[in-house]
């Protein structure tokens, strides 16, 4: 029997030192540039003998998907882009002064199916594309020469998933030289206890000797504040067996603690230090950070005491024309960009991310909901024609579930448990989708509690969903093996179907899809459960539901940014429902949610025609006053402010209004005239917030704002936002002019996003059309010192162009 309150602590760890991997052991140093490629499969590329002097060049990380052509005949699924077999080979040097150490290749990711070789020699499989994972290759390495690494990814069935994957080595590749004994993979885990202002950080180091003959060692702790001061330290000694591991464990005390939170997200530093006569055989380092959860199934969740409500959105891992190859400094502006609208908590649907995302998310301040699994035991749908329509596939993952689910969630949480920021981990997201593809006879009862398809009534030759239970089960034991200090979760899809099941029995906090109107009657059945939402629409009644239950502690939007895959017919690039699009501007339904979840005043204007559908209030309205004199528009402003009002060139049209609790929207219907609308909100008389919108002239020239003036000379990313304006340096929404982007110097230019879900041209190239009169470009630089100039033309147009320092 579960209690009511779920009472959790945590200190934990994210891995920060410069060059280090997430193993978290050895010397780590990324081996990124100078792969060879080939899309084409044969038998005996792994034989260093074979040539690849024909093959592609590529830096990784690589997805080879994003940069195909996109094309109707492929899956809606994935975003209309190829997938396929691909092949990677590098040549290493492993210096002859190494000879004696351990050599480990590590993979952050590799999407999929993947097999590493070196010298010839098969390493492993690794089928689960989200997955990290590392090889020991150090009895095939030649020490003192080169190394032929080659790697086969196998992503042949393309329509594998139901959003985008892509394809490929598409995250960071290190090699690690350790000595023979040092400290496990990912064998650092940190917990606290936190009392009063004290914090007791509980630490457990596992430690590995690979020799055939027995260590003794010496562990020391230090716990270093932001400052560079140790505030806390352990040292003890640990005996290892021969070809063995042992762990040492230790509490370090640190009086007057400062916690973490979404405000304010103080860490610490945890230096781990293992010693062997006297010299120093293995080092790790790890950032930190104290804080506690508090799930009560009354009250919902609080934050180091505080009761707080998530405010959540849903993430898919790729970045538009990025693909999966989704830069540090991007994801940092995006879930900048996210906290700016009201975000505080993010879930990462429906896979393990990068490692970068949850070190960002520790240090911006955002919760995290940590999934692994989309799919168990029997595939799902995977819409070939456009979401929801045609024919399905049935390609997945499910194949693998049996014999890797245990071992790639073992995985997740053993990588990913010192990460401040993650509060729970989900085993599954919509695995109970009624006949998709469990089924069960309740499904020939009433239609309550099922929010979403259920193709049909109970089908007795379906997999029975009683089976879930069991498997939840398995799947909760495993993480509990590996952390205990976070509850079990998944997202629900058929509560339900899964009601009648063991299925929600196994997990410490359930999460609800789209299925707001079981809360209170889940409530009142089960009074134990701890319920929130774990993917939820946009639209105000579904924040209501959280918002005036104390009982539910948040939601999960779907989705936070648009992404590739669950694509319309063609032409779509992706699913569109986000608050920020793929260039990463906020979207009008940011805005709308911003004006329901942000503590500060806020307005929001935007216009459409409304043709006679008098009750129509849309969330997706855009900021544009162009159109024909006298003309009616509707004008609709999002706000949390007690009132507004709205002004045409100066002068008030229509009456002040007040906010409507059940829409979260106000309009006016006016006669257009061009010039400057502006809403203004009020509290109690006095104005607190003012948005303007101005109507603009012909497009005449390009305006480029870089989001730095230098960049890190080796790989660093600079993000520059083009815009199209006219004369009087009026934002041009309704261009759509064609510009070409031109780089000279020691940087390369990533890729040109727009964020038109419609736009299906080449993604490859450096043209491209601008959409609500912008443009987003990506530039990396390539490992040189110097200056890079971005040029940006088109016809008709004043160009415009950036100067930006690599150091």
């Amino acid at each position: 029997m579960k209690k009511v309150l779920f009472v959790l602590s945590a200190l934990t760890a994210l891995y920060a030192t410069p060059g280090q991997a997430q193993t978290g052991f050895g010397q780590a140093g990324k081996i990124n540039d100078g792969w060879k490629f080939t899309l084409k499969d044969s038998v005996g590329y792994q034989v260093p003998s074979v040539s690849d002097a024909k093959w592609k060049t590529v830096n990784l990380p690589h997805d080879w998907s994003v940069k195909g052509q996109l094309s109707p005949t492929l899956a809606s699924a994935t975003g209309y882009l190829p997938g396929g077999i691909g092949w990677y080979r590098k040549q290493l040097n492993v210096p002859a002064d190494k000879k004696g150490e351990k050599v480990y290749l590590y993979f952050e990711g590799v999407y999929n199916r993947s097999e590493v070789f070196i010298n010839g020699h098969s390493l492993g499989k690794r089928p689960n594309g989200y997955v990290s994972f590392a090889y020991d290759a150090t009895q095939y390495i030649n020490y003192g020469g080169n190394n032929t690494i080659a790697v086969r990814v196998d992503h042949s069935q393309s329509a594998d998933s139901r959003w985008y994957t892509g394809s490929g080595i598409y995250r960071d590749v290190y090699v690690v030289y350790a000595n023979p004994v040092h400290i496990a993979q990912w064998g650092t885990y940190a917990y606290p206890e936190v009392k009063g202002s004290t914090g007791n950080l509980n630490t457990e180091v596992e430690v590995e000797n690979t020799l055939s003959q027995n260590a003794t060692l010496s562990v020391l702790q230090e716990l270093v504040d932001a400052n560079g001061k140790v505030v806390a330290k352990n040292t003890q000694s640990l005996k290892v067996s021969a070809n063995s591991k042992a762990t040492a464990k230790a509490k370090l005390s640190v009086k007057n603690a400062l916690l973490w939170d979404t405000n304010n997200p103080h860490l610490y530093t945890l230096k781990v230090t293992v010693s062997q006569n006297g010299k120093t055989i293995d080092q790790s380092s790890f950032k930190t950070g104290f804080r506690t959860f508090t799930f009560d199934a009354n009250k919902g969740f609080a934050l180091n005491g505080k009761w707080t409500k998530m405010k959540g959105v849903c993430l898919h891992h790729d970045a538009g024309v990025l693909g999966s190859v989704v830069p540090r400094e991007v994801w940092k502006d995006r879930l900048l960009t996210l906290k700016s609208i009201g975000v505080n908590a993010v879930r990462t649907s429906h896979n393990p991310q990068a490692p970068v995302f949850y070190e960002l998310c520790d240090e911006l301040g955002l919760l995290v909901l940590n999934e692994a699994y989309d799919e168990w035991e029997y595939p799902k749908r995977k819409w070939i024609e456009g979401w929801n329509v045609g024919t399905p596939g049935f390609q997945g993952s499910f194949d693998i579930f049996a014999d890797w689910s245990e071992k790639d969630l073992e995985d997740m949480v053993r990588r990913d448990r010192n990460h401040t920021s993650v509060f729970a981990w989900s085993i599954g997201n919509e695995v109970d989708y009624p006949n998709d593809p469990y089924s069960h006879p309740v499904l020939d009862g009433s239609k309550d509690g099922f929010s979403q398809a259920q193709y049909g009534g109970y089908k007795k030759d379906a997999p029975n969903a009683e089976r879930l239970g069991a498997i939840a089960e398995r799947l909760a034991a495993t993480v509990k093996r590996f952390d205990k200090s976070r509850p079990v979760t998944a997202g629900l899809a058929g509560v339900a179907m899964s009601n009648e099941t063991g299925y929600p029995g196994a997990l410490d906090i359930a999460g609800y899809n789209y299925t707001e109107s079981k809360y209170g009657t889940d409530h009142a059945k089960y009074p134990k459960r701890v319920i929130y939402g774990s993917e939820n629409r946009h639209d105000i009644e579904a924040w209501l539901a959280v918002k005036n239950n104390e009982h539910i502690f948040g939601q999960f939007l779907w989705t936070g940014i648009d992404y590739l895959g669950e694509s319309g017919r063609w032409p779509s690039r992706g699913f569109y429902s986000g608050l920020v699009d793929f260039s990463g501007n906020i979207k009008p339904r940011g805005y709308f949610r911003k004006a329901l979840w942000d503590d500060k005043p806020t307005i929001y204007a935007g216009t459409y025609i409304n043709y006679g559908r008098r009750n129509e209030l849309s969330m997706d309205a855009w900021p544009v006053w162009n159109y024909e004199k006298g003309q009616t528009v509707r004008v609709v402003a999002y706000m949390n402010t007690p009132s507004a009002k709205l002004y045409l060139n100066g002068k008030q049209v229509g009456e002040e209004k007040q906010y409507d609790n059940k829409t979260g929207i106000v309009y006016w219907d006016v006669p257009y005239e061009a010039g400057k609308l502006e809403v203004a909100g009020f509290d109690k008389g006095k104005e607190t917030a003012r948005y303007t919108i101005t109507s603009s002239a012909r497009p005449y020239k390009l305006v480029a704002k870089a989001s730095a003036s230098a960049i890190n000379k080796d790989k660093g990313v600079v993000e520059i936002r083009l815009e199209v304006q006219d004369e009087n340096g009026v934002p041009v929404m309704i261009s759509d002019n064609e510009v070409t982007c031109k780089v000279s110097g020691p940087a390369t230019l990533l890729g040109l996003e727009a964020g038109n879900n419609e736009d299906m041209t080449d993604y490859t190239d450096n043209v491209h059309r601008a959409h609500h009169g912008k443009i987003l470009a990506y530039v990396q630089a390539n490992g040189e010192a110097g200056e890079a100039t971005i040029s940006f033309t088109s016809p008709w147009l004043e160009p415009t162009q950036v100067k930006i320092q690599l150091q």
